[in-house]
C-alpha cells in the first residue's frame, strides 16, 4: 500500500478517531433497551455484527498489506449502526452481508478510512433493505419471545408506516413512542435513549447541532404545512393535530437515530457552518420526500446518501464565497486612502 496514504490515514485516525470509539459506547444503552424490548436476541446479533466488521478490516490490512490498525473503531461503529437498525428477527446471513457491504463496498473501495464519499453504514443498511425487504423492513412487536438463533416463524408486521402511508392517524401515546414500544428496528425507537447519545457525542464535540437541528427543523416544518394523513391539509385550523403529526413523524422511521449517529459523521458530512447548515436542510426535505413518496418507512437513510453526494459541492461553494470575500475585503484595504493621504490631500 502506498507510503503517503497509509501516513495520510494515520494523520486522520489521530484526528477523528475518537468520534468512532464513541459510537461504539454509545450502542451500548440503544443495546440495552433492544434487549429489554425484544430479550438476548439483538445481543447475539450485534457481537455477530462487530466480529464481521473486524474480520472485513483485518482481511482489508491483510490484502493492501499493512499492520492492523486497533485503534480504528471505525468498521465496528458502521457494524453496530446497521445491527441497530435491523428488526430483532433478521436473518443471521442478511445481517452479514449488509455488513460486508458497508465496511467493503461503502468504505474500502472507495480507499478506506477518511476516503469514503457515502456514509458506509447507510450504504449497507440500503442495500439489505432493497434486496430483503420483508426481512428488513417490517419488524416484530416488543415483549415478543423471540428464539435465539432461528426467528422465521415469529409474526412480523410494519403498522406505523402501513398508517401513515394509508394517510391514517397513528393510535399510540407519546410515552409509547418516547420509549420504543412500537414495533420498530432494534436501535431507533427509544427516543429519549437517543436524545441522551446525542447529549454525550455533543458535549464531546462528535456531533453538530446545527446540522442535527435544521435537519430536524425542515422536516417538522414540511410536515407541519403538508401532512400526509387526510383531511388535514384542508383544515388549517387543527394546529394540535398537526403537531401531534410532527411527533410521529420525528419519533418514527429512524429520524432521530439520523439526527444522532449519522449527521455528525467526520468525512460525509459539510464541514464549514453554513454547508452544515445547508446540509440538514436538504436532508430535512430528501427525507420528506423519501418517507411521502417512497416506500420504505425509513427512507432517511435513502435521503443520507443523496445528500452525502452534495457534501463536498457545499463545502467548495462556501470556500468559494469566503474567498471572494476576502480579496474584496482585500481590494477595499488597498484602495482606501491612508489617514496620512487624507492630511496631504488637505
Amino acid at each position: 500500500m502506498d507510503e503517503a496514504l497509509i501516513q495520510v490515514q494515520e494523520q486522520e485516525l489521530a484526528r477523528t478517531g475518537k468520534y468512532y470509539q464513541h459510537v461504539c459506547w454509545m450502542m451500548l444503552p440503544l443495546l440495552c433497551m433492544a434487549c429489554y424490548l425484544y430479550g438476548l436476541r439483538p445481543l447475539l446479533l450485534c457481537g455477530f455484527a462487530l466480529l464481521v466488521g473486524n474480520l472485513c478490516d483485518r482481511l482489508v490490512s491483510l490484502l493492501r498489506h499493512r499492520v492492523y490498525r486497533r485503534g480504528d473503531f471505525s468498521n465496528e461503529s458502521f457494524a453496530m449502526l446497521i445491527a441497530m437498525l435491523m428488526p430483532a428477527t433478521v436473518e443471521w446471513y442478511i445481517l452479514a452481508a449488509a455488513v460486508i457491504i458497508g465496511v467493503l463496498v461503502g468504505k474500502e473501495a472507495f480507499g478506506g478510512y477518511g476516503s469514503y464519499p457515502f456514509h458506509p453504514a447507510a450504504v449497507g443498511y440500503v442495500v439489505a433493505a432493497v434486496c430483503w425487504p420483508d426481512q428488513v423492513c417490517r419488524y416484530p412487536q416488543p415483549y415478543t419471545d423471540i428464539p435465539l438463533w432461528d426467528a422465521s416463524g415469529v409474526p412480523l408486521g410494519s403498522a406505523i408506516e402501513d398508517t401513515m402511508r394509508s394517510g391514517g392517524m397513528l393510535n399510540t401515546g407519546a410515552f409509547t413512542l418516547v420509549l420504543g414500544e412500537y414495533a420498530a428496528p432494534m436501535g431507533t425507537g427509544a427516543a429519549v435513549v437517543l436524545v441522551a447519545c446525542g447529549l454525550f457525542l455533543w458535549f464531546h464535540g462528535d456531533m453538530r447541532l446545527s446540522t442535527a437541528l435544521s435537519f430536524l427543523a425542515v422536516s417538522g416544518i414540511l410536515v407541519f404545512v403538508a401532512p400526509r394523513q387526510v383531511g388535514v391539509v384542508e383544515d388549517l385550523a387543527s394546529v394540535g393535530m398537526r403537531l401531534r403529526i410532527v411527533r410521529d413523524e420525528l419519533l418514527t422511521g429512524g429520524m432521530l437515530f439520523a439526527a444522532v449517529f449519522f449527521t455528525g459523521e467526520p468525512y460525509t458530512c459539510a464541514h464549514r457552518r453554513l454547508g452544515r447548515v445547508l446540509y440538514g436542510m436538504l436532508l430535512g426535505a430528501m427525507t420528506v420526500a423519501f418517507r411521502y413518496f417512497g416506500v420504505y418507512e425509513t427512507g432517511v437513510f435513502f435521503a443520507v446518501l443523496v445528500v452525502n453526494s452534495l457534501s463536498a459541492w457545499l463545502d467548495r461553494n462556501e470556500e468559494e464565497l469566503y474567498a471572494m470575500k476576502r480579496e474584496k475585503d482585500a481590494c477595499l484595504l488597498y484602495t482606501s486612502p491612508s489617514p496620512r493621504d487624507v492630511e496631504e490631500s488637505r
